[in-house]
């Protein structure tokens, strides 16, 4: 075998493996990207599982009461997020000799035409944020006894697009301003920071978290 040939098969196996670890790269990638969509549908999952359960365990007449309020606080504010006419509804059915509740979002197209889906299939992830944070303040609310303390959020409504951030912002400014509760939240995303009266800014350096109190007029 001549030197040029050896050559060429040399920058052959190169070429390869530089597309091989481009290749892993991007898998590696995607694989964070879809453990990351995995936790948070846990994350929104015990959410629901819980307030199925206060549902479930409370007695028929306290159980109207607090569906009724479910109900309203969430349809409020998919109305108010979506500006669409859609709404919240929990049913219950005998299973095993106790009732189940289950989730719906009704989406009225029409005066004669309506959609029911559960969250998990009514236009994805954002619908089910909003959901998932309605009803996260809901039992926070309801909770007897009263829970005092502030409101807090880990990166809220992540997946909402950028067409209905800014309401999900005004959503969470009406909840401070009418409940009168301290919300306290994590977020990248610029919208919902800037409906704060205080932010800070994290950054890491040297593994050394640095927190900074972030002036929108500098």
């Amino acid at each position: 075998m001549s030197l040029n040939e050896i050559k060429n098969k040399y920058a052959r196996y190169r070429d390869y493996i530089v597309y091989k670890k481009t290749m892993k790269s991007k898998i590696e990638e995607d694989m964070k990207t879809i453990k990351l969509k995995i936790e948070n549908f846990r994350s929104q999952e015990e959410v629901f599982l819980k307030a199925k359960l206060l549902l479930e365990e409370s007695s028929a007449y306290a159980r109207e009461q607090v569906k009724h309020k479910f109900e309203v606080m969430v349809t409020k504010a998919l109305q108010f997020v979506t500006s669409e006419n859609i709404e919240f509804k929990i049913e219950f059915e005998q299973k095993r000799g106790r009732p189940e509740a289950s989730f719906n979002v009704i989406s009225q197209i029409d005066e004669d035409t309506q959609i029911i889906n559960n969250p998990e299939d009514s236009r994805g992830g954002g619908i089910i944020d909003v959901i998932s944070l309605t009803l996260k303040y809901c039992m926070l609310q309801t909770h007897k006894p009263m829970i005092e303390g502030p409101f807090i959020l880990d990166e809220p409504a992540k997946h909402v697009s950028e067409e209905y951030i800014i309401n999900v912002g005004k959503f969470l400014k009406e909840i401070n301003t009418n409940f009168n509760r301290q919300i306290i939240m994590v977020t990248h995303n610029t919208h919902l920071s800037e409906i704060s009266d205080k932010r800070y800014v994290v950054t890491m350096n040297g593994g050394v978290s640095n927190v900074s109190e972030y002036n929108v007029d500098c």
